[in-house]
């Protein structure tokens, strides 16, 4: 570990080639693959990556998955599969804000939206590359490609998340690399002052996977510090028939909750919650028992009365939660649940209420998908990897509509936070070796 610094910037010259099975190693990634768990190293290294190349989970064989055929379950709630979907056309069910190209990502780290601040300005990402060790950010009017660049943030190599692109700032989360453990530090940019500062927390305990960590309200990060972690069984895994290991209905990971203060470096605490995944609505916090696996119960706070109530979300006997998000009184769980006759997957993506009450679930083969804006209704992206079925779709969580943006999906991958009734996706460039990636907004 002691030329881990050299090895971060090695990777940020030379980012991962496609083939490479990095799924597992960040947050996003994970939705596209079964694989659950991270290594410290992996984890470090190539967190400095702007983006990762993802595995194909693209069938040999032609045409859709028959998923009954398959043996894969029915969920016990509203049910919609991607033949569901309708084309989407542009100009009538949704607009392009704003496209980028990086044309050889196997040669250069790229340039990049990493979000869409409240008042419509897109958060530019330039790097880190060889000769270029720290990234450059900027604000970019989505209309005319003009960019305000910022002052230069010293964050070293590490990799940046955005946590929050306000009108009057934005909040970057990076992992401390001068810390001997794992340690968090927040950005903090005014827009009015324009300058940086940096927030740091002696007290914090050591974290496992800094991008874990969410903006909550009066200005307090929470931080899940490792607790738990599920293990494989005894002789390990079963074999999937693809031949791949199957870890579906594997034990979760928990954690323990701690909150930092982002005005004084002092307040930190230590929440007294067992937790799984965390999410913030403007009136609630949610949160599930576990991560990575069996997500067990729900559970729901009202922040302004203190009030709790938990529900068994009957996700399905094999679901393993890997994305979670919560908007309004609309909870967004994405899961594995297993691979089924001739590697067919039962991917899902199940939408509940604050209740617990079922109120869609986006089930097929190959799938990931994730809440998108968490603003207003919230919208939901689904990414497909099938050879008739790949592209990427759009659930509007206040419409119910369901539509399919594009019939085609880049090997590459990058988000970002971004306002209500926008979302970004990502297309193919120069023959798979680039990434064309698109700001869009929903048309009512």
């Amino acid at each position: 570990m002691n030329n881990l610094s050299e090895l971060l910037s090695d990777t940020v010259a030379d980012p991962p080639r496609e083939e490479r099975d990095l799924g597992p190693v960040l947050a996003r990634g994970r939705q596209r693959v079964r694989r659950r768990r991270l290594t410290a190293f992996g984890g470090a290294t190539l967190a400095t990556a702007a983006v990762v190349a993802t595995v194909s989970l693209v069938s040999l064989d032609p045409g859709p998955p028959d998923l009954a055929t398959a043996g894969v379950p029915q969920p016990d709630a509203p049910t919609l599969r991607l033949a569901d979907a309708v084309p989407a056309t542009e100009g009538s069910d949704y607009r392009v804000l704003a496209s980028h190209t990086t044309e050889d990502l196997y040669a250069d780290n790229g340039q990049y939206f990493d979000g869409v601040t409240d008042d419509g300005r897109i958060l530019f990402r330039d790097g880190p590359r060889r000769n270029q060790p720290q990234a450059r950010f900027a604000l970019m009017d989505p209309a005319t490609g003009e960019k305000d660049w910022l002052p230069d943030l010293d964050a070293g190599v590490a990799q940046t998340w955005p946590l929050q692109l306000g009108e009057d700032r934005l909040v970057l989360l990076s992992p401390d690399e001068r810390s001997k453990t794992v340690g968090l530090v927040v950005h903090i940019f005014d827009r009015a002052s324009r300058t940086w500062r940096t927030m740091t927390w002696a007290g914090l305990p050591e974290v496992e996977d800094p991008f874990r960590a969410v903006l909550g309200p009066k200005d307090r990060l929470y931080v899940p510090v490792p607790l738990t972690q599920g293990q494989p069984p005894k002789g390990g895994w079963p074999v999937s028939p693809d031949g791949e290991a199957d870890d579906a209905d594997a034990d979760g990971d928990t954690y323990r909750l701690w909150s930092a203060s982002l005005t004084d470096a002092s307040d930190v605490r230590d929440e007294g919650l067992t937790v799984g995944s965390v999410a913030f609505t403007d009136d609630a916090m949610v949160w599930t028992d576990s991560t990575n696996g069996d997500a067990g119960q729900v559970h729901v706070r009202n922040l302004r009365t203190g009030a709790e109530h938990a529900f068994d979300p009957e996700s399905g006997e094999k679901c393993n939660l890997l994305s979670f998000g919560a908007t309004d009184d609309r909870i967004v769980m994405g899961q594995y649940c297993g691979t089924y006759d001739e590697g067919v997957r039962d991917d899902r993506v199940q939408v509940l209420d604050t209740e617990g009450n079922q109120v869609v679930t986006l089930q097929d083969s190959s799938i990931g998908g994730e809440l998108a804006s968490d603003h207003g209704d919230g919208l939901v992206t689904v990414t497909a990897y099938g050879r008739d079925t790949d592209g990427t779709y759009l659930y509007d969580l206040g419409s119910g509509r369901f539509l399919r943006i594009t019939d085609e999906v880049s090997s590459w991958e990058t988000s970002g936070p971004v306002p209500r009734g926008q979302f970004l996706w990502n297309t193919p460039a120069n023959r798979g070796n680039g990434m064309t990636q698109h700001l869009g907004e929903l048309i009512d």
